[in-house]
């Protein structure tokens, strides 16, 4: 049987029998005096870990979904040249599973005095800050027996961003706000908005609409246009809570609350509407107040991308005094909380009244469109009794949408693929009512 590298030196070297010799045997068993001096010297040559020195470079944010680069520079000050295995540690949510071995792993060589560029190639399964955690090098001599092995620490941070999967419907929904605001189309009245111009009277035309001065001075009827408000305020409230960890299909309920209010947040600054934010269970969580239109995305993105569920009981009264003082006139107020019955009438019916008085409110909910596929579910004795299940729980969800209602607030209730644009088109209904 032909022998190859190490283990031919080795037989050849000390009269050990090849057998017993394993492709990861690192250290002597039974040596004589040739095979400990070469192993001796592979240690001396190999190159020192400890006077590496190593740098990063590359993204530092990246997508949920999306890839980021990190680059890490290893300079070889030594004299020896580096023949190394680089193990680039991260938290085990930096990449998809069963791709950490893959992309934490490098082989490199790095010739006296040079210096060689290895990436790391993220893949992260989850929001917020991804820390480095060390880098373990493994350096080997030129015979391969020996290895001298030691970790550096190299700080770097890369914060994983919400994926933003709604921006799909962005498009769709600027169509409809140009149509309001009588760019593509002709506006009708609403209570609360604002003149736009004169234009010529069409059947179907609202009579409240005329101007009759103005049809005094011309020899056809003229009716007024509107357009909707602009520079109103709207504060997006986020219940943190533990209702928020709950998860439906892959994701907390967090995460498509968070989706919706960025695609509100996207519509209502092309508005002119001026957008804030609020993130709340037991103290703010996060706060974006006074940003312009061009920056309220990077900003809400950025401080949303490390929101996480607490597993708390939210306080509705410190949320209700919060929002409060951040929205002090009238605004639109969007909580995404749950329509559970218990939270609602317990925490959010005794001090809803205080939002109502002062502003506009809009509660979204994420459904679990599991329930939906339980109550349509036939057959047998399980599949009665589950669609019993949720129909109940589709009954109680209705009856605290209808509590909400009775006192003024628009309800969304939608299942996370539909929760965003179902919210952006409250939030058009709305300014179309001339109610924003």
């Amino acid at each position: 049987m032909a022998l190859t590298g190490r283990a031919a030196l080795l037989a050849a070297l000390g009269s050990i029998p090849v057998g017993v010799l394993e492709p990861g045997w690192t250290g002597i068993l039974a040596v004589n005096g040739p095979l400990a001096l070469a192993c001796a010297c592979d240690y001396a040559l190999a190159a020192p870990v400890r006077r590496l020195v190593l740098a990063r470079s590359g993204d530092t944010s990246a997508r949920l979904g999306e890839t980021a680069d990190v680059t890490l520079t290893l300079t070889n000050p030594s004299r020896r040249p580096l023949r190394a295995r680089v193990r680039d540690a991260w938290p085990p949510s930096s990449w998809q599973p069963g791709t950490e071995v893959e992309g934490s792993r490098h082989r490199v060589m790095v010739p006296p005095g040079e210096r060689r560029r290895v990436t790391t190639r993220l893949r992260p399964t989850r929001r917020g800050d991804r820390q480095a955690d060390r880098v373990t090098i493994r350096s080997y001599g030129p015979l391969g027996l020996f290895s001298r092995q030691g970790a550096h620490k190299v700080p770097w941070t890369v914060r994983v961003l919400p994926p933003f999967t709604s921006r799909k419907h962005l498009p769709s929904k600027l169509a409809r706000l140009r149509e309001l605001d009588g760019r593509t189309s002709v506006l009708t009245r609403g209570e609360g908005t604002e003149f736009d111009s004169l234009r010529e009277y069409v059947p179907g035309d609202e009579t409240r609409s005329i101007d009759w001065r103005a049809t005094a001075r011309h020899s056809t009827v003229a009716v007024r246009t509107w357009r909707p408000e602009r520079d109103r305020h709207i504060l997006m409230v986020l219940d943190t809570g533990r209702t928020s960890a709950g998860r439906v299909g892959d994701v907390p309920r967090l995460d498509a609350s968070l989706d919706g209010a960025l695609l509100l947040a996207a519509l209502a600054s092309r508005a002119g509407d001026r957008v804030d934010l609020l993130a709340y269970d037991r103290r703010v969580r996060a706060l974006v107040q006074g940003r312009s239109a061009s920056d309220i995305l990077p900003s809400l993105v950025n401080a949303m991308a490390t929101l996480e569920p607490e597993l708390v009981e939210t306080d509705a009264r410190g949320l209700t005094a919060t929002a409060l003082r951040t929205a002090r006139r009238g605004s639109l107020l969007v909580l995404f909380t749950t329509l559970d019955a218990a939270p609602v009438e317990q925490g959010l019916l005794p001090v809803l009244p205080q939002l109502t008085q002062r502003h506009t409110v809009l509660i979204a909910s994420v459904a679990d469109p599991h329930i939906t596929r339980m109550a349509r579910a036939r057959g047998n004795t399980d599949a009665v009794y589950e669609a019993a299940a949720a129909a109940q729980a589709q009954n109680e969800r209705q009856r605290t949408a209808e509590q909400l209602r009775r006192h003024g607030v628009t309800v969304v209730d939608a299942t996370p693929d539909d929760l965003a644009p179902a919210v952006a088109d409250a939030y058009l209904a709305l300014k179309a009512a001339g109610r924003l």
